[in-house]
């Protein structure tokens, strides 16, 4: 009898929904829908996932992903006319476009105004607490990942802000365990603590253990965030290993050949290019 060909672990799905509409997968933001409302190619692992969905000036949406769901997969969100919601899709737009302190600080009170009104808002908390940390206070943002905790007691985003917020301040022991303890409440998956646990490593000078932090973020995100193979490429630089860092550099300009650190990027790929033996 002929036997079935083993199953492919990993499946594709493409989100329809409405045009720039956020996605998340198990947390993870994973990219925004076009003007058609179209996500397409995302790759997943085996097992069950969890899918959030978010577009200005409708309810936020999350749907369970079956572990043999495939292909397209519609998402209807509905409007809303939730005040604390339409403040938090605004501070949340603003954040992401600030380009400078007056920027930010608009963010900081879009957020507060939402918190305001649903002060049980642990999403907002730790939307605040990012904001914060780019305005070099520490103290505030560590206050707002306490806020969200005390209302959503596992919080594997939370407690990844806390490791950054430790690892900005120089407190490295501290970021390794926030960055640990978020992967474990992710169940292992948390590349945003794993990038983070490679810049500590980077900060100590241990770059190969630095590589392998963002070689697992990398992983984790399905090949999708061009800025940490620019960090895998800068650890396997440092560490000597220029093979590996050429192929770094060029998964960086195969994602991002526009991208902010392009220039940069193929200036050290011919340079390391060169010092390669024939």
């Amino acid at each position: 009898m002929r036997q079935s060909a083993p199953a492919n672990r990993e499946r594709t799905i493409s989100v329809i929904t409405e045009p720039n509409a956020i996605v998340w997968i198990d947390e993870i933001r994973r990219g925004t829908t076009d003007t058609s409302g179209t996500l397409s190619s995302l790759k997943l692992s085996s097992g069950a996932h969890n899918l959030r969905v978010r577009a200005s000036g409708f309810r936020e949406s999350s749907i369970a992903i079956s572990p043999v769901q495939r292909g397209e997969l519609r998402v209807r969100l509905l409007r809303t006319t939730d005040q604390a919601e339409l403040l938090f899709q605004q501070a949340e737009a603003a954040w992401e476009t600030a380009k400078d302190e007056s920027s930010d600080q608009g963010a900081v009170d879009l957020y507060r105004r939402a918190l305001k009104l649903r002060p049980a808002f642990p999403m907002a908390h730790v939307g605040l607490a990012r904001v914060l940390l780019d305005l070099n206070d520490p103290n505030g943002a560590l206050a707002e990942i306490d806020a969200a905790r005390s209302t959503r007691l596992i919080f594997p985003e939370a407690s990844a802000v806390e490791g950054r917020v430790y690892r900005e301040t120089g407190q490295s022991g501290e970021a390794i365990g926030a960055f640990n303890r978020a992967i474990r409440e992710g169940h292992g998956f948390q590349p945003e603590a794993h990038v983070g646990i490679g810049l500590v490593y980077e900060d100590k000078g241990r770059y190969e253990l630095a590589a392998r932090e963002f070689e697992i973020a990398i992983k984790q995100l399905a090949d999708t965030e061009p800025i940490i193979y620019q960090l895998l490429g800068a650890a396997y630089e440092k560490s000597g290993n220029n093979r590996e860092a050429i192929a770094a550099y060029e998964n960086y300009l195969r994602l991002a050949p526009n991208g902010s650190l392009a220039t940069s990027v193929k200036s050290i790929l011919d340079q390391l290019k060169s010092q390669q033996p024939e």
